[in-house]
């Protein structure tokens, strides 16, 4: 019998490694596995075991998998250290208006009308597309945590203050999880170890009411059993 393990997948920009450790932490006998897959192969990777988990870039076909939503990224312009573009410290889609846009085949923004006017040569990769940036053939417009992911010394970024953000998830196989794959989870949603959805929740606060009548029930109580047996009133 094989021992218990988790693989998460992740796309490139998402950094899990906080996850891993604390992961580490709470279960030090089962270890997890971070496997780096392309967003286009995100999903698949879970459709057929590949991974248990993985950290995708929505949209995606998400077909047989529960989705959770974890964060929203900010969507950047990629530009050379001597563009205009890095004169203010953000940027409007307008600013782009007329600017040669990359457009590169990995492309993970969702963003119909997009400024820019695109480059004929579509790069392959991100990667690529940022050397092509560097080169001054356009900008580039892509979730932060590529362009840091890629950084150079010869180009920077601006947040494009009215640009779609970049949603990020966890995706796994629908239906009831390993007990595992929801501690993975909990970590992810920061819940303490212990904690869990399905514990009993705290009763209701009891109203002045229910406190009242609870309190003359108790002294009522008391007085009976301080009374002794057979013994009468007071007159």
């Amino acid at each position: 019998m094989n021992a218990p393990s988790l693989t998460v997948g992740y796309v490139p920009g998402v950094t899990p490694a906080k996850w891993a450790r604390n992961w580490s932490q709470r279960h030090p006998q089962i270890p997890l596995h971070l496997r780096p897959v392309a967003a286009a192969d995100a999903a698949a990777a879970v459709r057929d075991g590949t991974v248990d988990v993985v950290v995708l870039r929505l949209p995606s076909d998400t077909t047989g998998l529960a989705v959770i939503p974890l964060y929203d990224e900010t969507t950047v312009a990629v530009v050379p250290n001597d563009h205009l573009l890095t004169v203010p410290d953000e940027i409007t889609a307008a600013d782009l208006d007329g600017e040669p846009r990359l457009l590169p085949r990995d492309d993970v923004v969702d963003w119909t009308g997009a400024p820019g006017a695109p480059v004929d040569h579509r790069p392959e990769t991100t990667g690529e597309a940022i050397e092509l940036v560097a080169a001054g053939v356009g900008v580039l417009i892509v979730p932060q945590s590529l362009a840091r992911l890629h950084h150079r010394k010869d180009v920077t970024y601006r947040p494009i203050t009215d640009a779609p953000p970049c949603p990020v998830a966890l995706a796994v196989a629908e239906g009831p999880q390993p007990a595992l794959i929801e501690d993975f989870i909990g970590i992810v949603r920061g819940r303490r170890p212990g904690s869990s959805r399905g514990q009993t929740p705290p009763p209701p606060k009891r109203t002045a009411r229910e406190k009242t009548l609870a309190k003359q029930a108790a002294r009522a109580a008391a007085g009976k059993v301080a009374r002794k047996p057979g013994r009468p009133r007071g007159r």
